[in-house]
């Protein structure tokens, strides 16, 4: 059952007036608990007479506390009073209001998971954890010591994960920077928490929902993180200081990243990277791997399945290259390919590679192996990324540029997707790119293409390549589909389409994608440039 839920920024001593605003809420809308993220007291230096009474009149009973509240600890040192009390009193400061600690751990009788760690990191706590709960400081021993707690639904911190911001689109510009800690971004990445709030001072931010990657211990769904830093109560910029939501423990995490959300930016302090050649023959397997041509494999060298944590096309795979993501789906999503066929000035009007990869969330071969609900949807979606894309390309190519699809529906390869290239018109228009496909299949002595669209897959009995012709005078959801199905006794070179454009682009030099590499910075400016002018038509709203 879902309970309601209310978290409250700095309050900095104005908890009479904030208790006042909160039991009338509460009247309304009746929460199961209620939780201050920040500092509930005034800071030392600028506490006042006034200040220190109502601290004697919460601490006497004196204001009313008409749900049960958890407050956290914040930057600020509490007053002695405070400290004194909370010591003979279990951490209970009056009634209905409850110290929720430096480190903590615990479920609520709604059965909600709550993890707090407050207070800010002060590396020169070199004695493991800190001894003393309530001064403001910890150690990275008291946010490793919480990794115990495997899960959590609402975690609650005083700084910021570390790296937050990267790959959102949210605003946040305040005058002073929130200090961030890899260590509570390990915390993110350990708990994978339905929501993470903190404070910001006087401004308020709210990221993009994140995903983790599926795996065993999540039922290989997508658990998803909402990050909140909540603004101070009585900021001067009227921003946001009290977050209302419903919550239900027991809901199950969803089966696809929701729309709209981002990949974890958060990388863990520990985990390591493979190797980038290794990483790399793993993800862009052309028909070279290994550094060796064709795809010819030792006896003494069997290639086993590879698994999801593995395949570098998974989003389940902590070391996926996430820079060149430029768009996720509810089925698939839409990178850009490292090392490009085409360079940024192939396509003159575009100005940059447009060499996209439309892959499918799940780790299968081929479509076909999917069940038929997951293939339907995913192969609709996939269609419908290369649609957008057609008239991204109708737009900015003014009927220069048509496109071509490729697509190698192979049972011993690791995971199924799609390549996607602009081609000059001239060249579809002539009968030229059909011609080039059907030329160097005919050169290797394999079967005929025979133009048919064969959907989705789930009615083919073999192997197939096929690829998916374009034309700018056509819609944008039109195609020209040829096929090649092929046996065990047919040697297929998995980096037949790319060689077959790559000569009609007269790229013969590009064919190895690792003649091609790029430094990141060249592969994130191609990224960005290419989010630009795919943005109107991106129909995730990425």
């Amino acid at each position: 059952m879902a309970s309601k839920i209310a978290v409250i920024g700095d309050v900095n001593g104005h908890f009479p007036a904030v208790l006042g605003k909160l039991a009338t809420l509460h009247a309304k809308q009746n929460f199961a608990l209620v939780i201050i993220a920040g500092n509930l007291f005034a800071s030392p230096s600028d506490a006042t007479e006034e200040d220190a009474k109502n601290v004697q009149l919460l601490i006497d009973g004196k204001i009313d506390i008409p749900v049960p509240t958890y407050f956290a600890l914040g930057s600020n040192a509490f007053p002695k009073e405070v400290v004194e009390k909370l010591a003979s009193s279990d951490d209970e400061l009056c009634h209905n209001l409850h110290f929720l600690g430096k480190r903590t751990t615990m479920k609520t009788s709604e059965g909600i998971r709550i993890v707090a760690l407050g207070s800010q990191l002060d590396p020169n706590i070199i004695a493991g954890q800190s001894q003393d709960k309530y001064p403001p400081f910890y150690s990275d021993t008291d946010a490793k010591v919480l990794h115990g707690a495997t899960t959590a639904d609402i975690l609650i911190t005083s700084e910021w994960p570390e790296g937050i911001r990267s790959r959102s689109k949210v605003a946040f510009n305040p005058d002073v920077q929130p200090s961030e800690q890899q260590c509570i971004a390990d915390l993110d990445v350990v708990l994978k928490p339905r929501y993470h709030f903190s404070t910001s001072g006087p401004y308020y931010y709210e990221r993009e929902p994140f995903f983790h990657a599926p795996g065993e211990d999540t039922e290989n769904l997508f658990p998803v993180t909402r990050f909140i830093s909540l603004a101070s109560y009585g900021n001067p910029h009227k921003q946001k200081w009290i977050y209302a939501f419903s919550l239900d423990p027991t809901t199950s995490h969803p089966v696809a990243p929701p729309s709209g959300s981002t990949m974890n930016p958060l990388i863990r302090s520990d985990k390591k990277r493979v190797a980038p050649d290794k990483e790399q023959a793993l993800v862009y397997d052309d028909g070279h791997r290994g550094g060796r041509k064709g795809n010819k494999r030792r006896k003494h060298e069997p290639r086993g399945p590879i698994d999801a944590s593995q395949c570098f096309f998974c989003l389940s795979n902590a070391n996926i290259a996430t820079h060149l993501i430029s768009s996720i789906g509810d089925s698939a999503y839409l990178t850009t390919a490292k090392g490009p066929l085409p360079t940024s000035q192939t396509f003159p009007k575009l100005g940059f590679p447009c060499h996209l990869l439309i892959i499918p969330f799940s780790h299968q071969p081929t479509l076909a192996s999917m069940e038929e609900e997951e293939r339907h949807s995913t192969y609709t979606e996939m269609q419908k990324y290369r649609t957008a894309m057609n008239r991204m390309l109708q737009s900015r190519g003014e009927g220069d540029y048509g496109s071509v699809t490729w697509e190698v529906s192979k049972a011993s390869l690791p995971h199924t997707h799609w390549q996607y290239m602009p081609i000059p018109t001239s060249l579809v228009r002539k009968g030229l790119v059909e011609a080039a496909f059907t030329a160097l299949a005919e050169n290797f002595h394999w079967p005929p293409f025979a133009k048919q669209d064969v959907g989705d897959g789930a009615a083919e009995a073999t192997d197939f390549f096929r690829v998916l012709i374009w034309d700018p005078a056509d819609p944008p959801e039109k195609q020209t589909s040829l096929v090649l199905r092929f046996d065990e006794k047919v040697r297929f070179q998995v980096g037949f389409g790319r060689e077959v454009v790559a000569k009609l682009l007269r790229l013969d030099g590009r064919v190895d994608w690792k003649d091609c590499a790029q430094v990141q910075g060249e592969e994130e400016r191609d990224v960005e440039n290419f989010k630009k002018a795919f943005g109107e038509f991106d129909f995730t709203g990425e």
